[in-house]
């Protein structure tokens, strides 16, 4: 049929609705635990946040315009983003790794995204577990409890999309942050640019800076606990526990300066 290409580009379809659907059940008392702990003031029902009204209010204005869906649900990403489209890459052949990193971060200082240049055998461990392991379950800090986020690879790139989207629209779910991984002069150089794309209605940078953190927290990690966090999420899905991700979180320090209401280290 005429819908099938757009189901597979995007990548929540078939063999991962089982497991959102477990997810889907074994989530809310654990959502509500954390939200009794940061709002000990007013006890609210489940699930009760801004963003739920917000996604709710999204749908009911989204569900009318089913063909304005199919422009923006891509998000403005770019399809086939390749180097060469945003780097001239013969030229920096000639440049050492060194250089190569500062014209990527200069480049990507002044535009309002993420980026990072990652060393060669930092991307090996990631991609070899990636292929075993292409998705995750992210927690991102909201003003109160916390935001899932699903990331799933789909070749070098790696698509984000909240889990509360995920569940209500299930494989047409749009991603909502894209990161795209160039291997292109990884043996050469022994680096690998990274750069990405967002949708700024549901994330600002900092956002997304922490989701990408995640990545390296949870798939290039030493410590055989936290990536076994990752398997788990794939392969036994049904002991998997979301605490244990903001557990693991919390204990990075990642994400703290999304939380403005608590005291950082810098005050």
């Amino acid at each position: 049929g005429g819908g099938e290409p757009a189901l597979e580009e995007n990548p929540f379809y078939g063999k991962y609705r089982h497991k959102i659907q477990e997810l889907r059940r074994s989530s809310p008392d654990v959502f509500e635990s954390r939200m009794e702990k940061r709002n000990e003031v007013k006890k609210q029902p489940v699930g009760y946040s801004n963003q739920g009204e917000f996604i709710r209010c999204m749908e009911e204005k989204a569900r009318p315009a089913e063909g304005l869906g199919t422009k923006t649900s891509k998000g403005g990403f770019t399809k086939d983003k390749t180097l060469d489209s945003i780097l001239n890459v013969e030229m920096v052949k000639e440049k050492s790794a060194e250089e190569i990193k500062q014209i990527w971060n200069q480049y990507f200082s002044a535009k309002d995204t993420v980026y990072a240049v990652i060393p060669a055998e930092k991307f090996d461990l990631i991609w070899k577990r990636a292929q075993k392991c292409p998705l995750f379950l992210y927690a991102l800090p909201r003003k109160e409890g916390y935001e899932f986020f699903v990331g799933q690879w789909s070749g070098t790139e790696l698509h984000f999309t909240s889990l509360i989207n995920v569940q209500t629209q299930g494989e047409t779910a749009p991603s909502q942050l894209v990161l795209y991984h160039y291997p292109e002069l990884q043996k050469e150089k022994g680096i690998v640019l990274m750069t990405a794309e967002m949708d700024s209605k549901f994330l600002v940078v900092r956002e997304a800076q922490c989701l990408a953190n995640q990545v390296q927290l949870f798939y290039a990690t030493d410590r055989s606990e936290t990536y076994e966090l990752v398997e788990t999420f794939n392969h036994r899905s049904s002991e998997f526990k979301y605490m244990s991700v903001i557990a693991e979180l919390e204990q990075s320090g990642l994400g703290r300066e999304l939380r403005p209401g608590q005291v950082s280290d810098k005050s």
